[in-house]
């Protein structure tokens, strides 16, 4: 057991705990448990978005995908970065205008049914376990590294943390914890590429040139094509990364902590720019891995390549920058899963319990009640599943998650705001077939199905060929929306002009 790596850990854990404590004090209704109230400035929920977005898949997978496969690797971090753009330009301001608490409350300001309700928030929870899963691997590699504990128990510790935090101090400590750790996270990052670029003299080109000779793969390291041989395979995946964040629950859960429109869209200009710094720093962390660690130590410490971060900050700065880096990943992990753990609960306890089963008559103590419950109960389920998906890349398993987000919410988002003619049913189909797509493709996918042991969930030949479905899922989200629209009678169009109003002006 590394005792410094010990010491920072116990120091973040505590630092969480007691702004946990601060916000647990400051929140005794839903609005506060859900959205901290409104009360968020631009800035600070730039960083508590960047916080939510940096996640184990963007400083764990990212670097261990880019140091193994090289370009193939980098393509995350390209997905990662545009698709904010889609958020800025399309989604944000109308979604923080329409909506409440969560993704449904938005579809429901223009298709006030219960149907649509309970399939948004199905669709919800379904994003928020398969994020979750990724989480958690990249935690449990990260601790079992560093602390020497077995896998289980690490991903128990964690499980048990993220849930701590949302119990008590729902979203205003969840927003803290997560700009505390954008703010550690970049310096840890600059810090990182500032050694490697100091190797190669600072002089980017050198590295490119001298990196070819320092990876088995030569030539082809820095070229497309080592991974995603399947080009339909590098085009799914990264129609899933470039649209699903537009889908992403917990992301879009953030447009509502702040007191309006103008604010969440300055909030995403920032979060845009420390994002866009980080994902070009990746490629530092990424060639420094393979140069200076090695694809045999890399996958020796974990076989899909996660522990590339803390290794090569050990290799640059010996046990004291691996042990910060290492609890930095660990407070991004923290950070993520409770915003994910809260979304989740949100849907369960806002949209299910309150609005679908109470019909709206639930006091504040029932609903906070029900979205604490509701917490522990997506915990759980995703430990468990967590458990099955240890050699598994964080940033692979997160792409699965945008895939869905991609192709069962965003449809559906979309079509709200900008579709006259849409109605209830094309809302209920696009959800529906873009969800059931999405999973039972992923389900017979080569993720889940591989006829080498050990190398995907199940042992078996895959049928479907491309590893993420989203450029089959996706389009079948949409069209399944558009053709349950058009066989339907039912007429929703006026409702839509109080909605376009509504979704550019934010007047209610």
């Amino acid at each position: 057991m590394n005792p410094i790596a010990l010491m920072l850990f116990v120091i973040i854990v505590v630092i969480t705990l007691i702004i946990t404590y601060w916000a647990a004090k400051r929140t005794n209704t839903t609005s506060e448990f859900y959205t901290a109230g409104g009360g968020l400035t631009g800035w600070q929920n730039g960083l508590a978005i960047a916080g939510d977005y940096l996640s184990a898949a963007s400083f764990l997978g990212i670097a261990g995908a880019i140091a193994l496969t090289g370009f193939d690797g980098f393509f995350y971090s390209i997905g990662y970065l545009v698709a904010y753009l889609v958020v800025l330009y399309i989604v944000a301001e109308p979604l923080r205008n329409l909506g409440k608490y969560t993704i449904a409350d938005m579809i429901n300001a223009r298709f006030d049914q219960k149907k649509v309700r309970g399939v948004a928030a199905l669709s919800t929870i379904t994003i928020v376990i398969f994020y979750m899963i990724a989480q958690l691997v990249g935690a449990g590699a990260l601790i079992q590294l560093l602390l020497g504990i077995d896998y289980w128990l690490a991903v128990l510790i964690v499980g048990l943390m993220m849930t701590i935090y949302v119990l008590f101090g729902g979203m205003t400590a969840t927003s803290w914890v997560q700009i505390i750790k954008a703010v550690l996270l970049m310096l840890g990052t600059v810090v990182i590429s500032f050694l490697v670029l100091a190797k190669f003299n600072f002089n980017i080109l050198t590295m490119f040139d001298e990196i070819k000779t320092l990876t088995p793969l030569g030539e082809k390291y820095i070229n497309p094509g080592v991974k995603y041989t399947n080009s339909l395979d590098t085009i799914s995946m990264m129609a899933a990364l470039v649209l699903g964040t537009a889908g992403l629950p917990h992301i879009l859960m953030r447009f509502f902590t702040v007191k309006d429109a103008k604010t969440a869209r300055s909030s995403v200009v920032t979060a845009t720019w420390v994002i866009g710094i980080f994902y070009i720093l990746t490629i530092f962390l990424g060639f420094g891995a393979a140069a200076f660690v090695g694809a045999a130590d890399i996958m020796e410490a974990n076989s899909a390549g996660n522990m590339a971060a803390p290794l090569l900050a050990h290799a640059l700065g010996g046990d004291f920058l691996m042990s910060f880096v290492s609890a930095v990943a660990f407070a991004t992990i923290l950070a993520v899963v409770a915003g994910l753990v809260l979304s989740g609960a949100s849907a369960f306890a806002h949209d299910i319990y309150g609005q679908i089963i109470k019909k709206g008559k639930v006091t504040e103590k029932q609903q906070m009640k029900a979205a604490r419950y509701a917490s522990v109960a997506v915990a759980i389920l995703s430990i468990i599943l967590a458990l099955f998906a240890q050699k598994m890349n964080v940033a692979f398993l997160v792409s699965l998650a945008f895939c869905v987000a991609a192709s069962a919410n965003l449809p559906v988002i979309i079509f709200t705001i900008y579709w006259k003619r849409f109605n209830t049913a094309g809302a209920i189909t696009g959800v529906i077939t873009g969800l059931v797509t999405a999973l039972v493709l992923v389900a017979i996918s080569p993720s889940v199905l591989n006829p080498d042991p050990g190398v995907a969930i199940l042992t078996g030949t895959a049928i479907f060929p491309l590893t993420n479905p989203a450029i089959v899922s996706i389009p079948a989200g949409f069209l399944g929306a558009f053709i349950g629209t058009i066989l339907s009678t039912k007429r929703d169009e006026k409702k839509y002009a109080e909605v376009i109003v509504k979704a550019n002006t934010g007047m209610k």
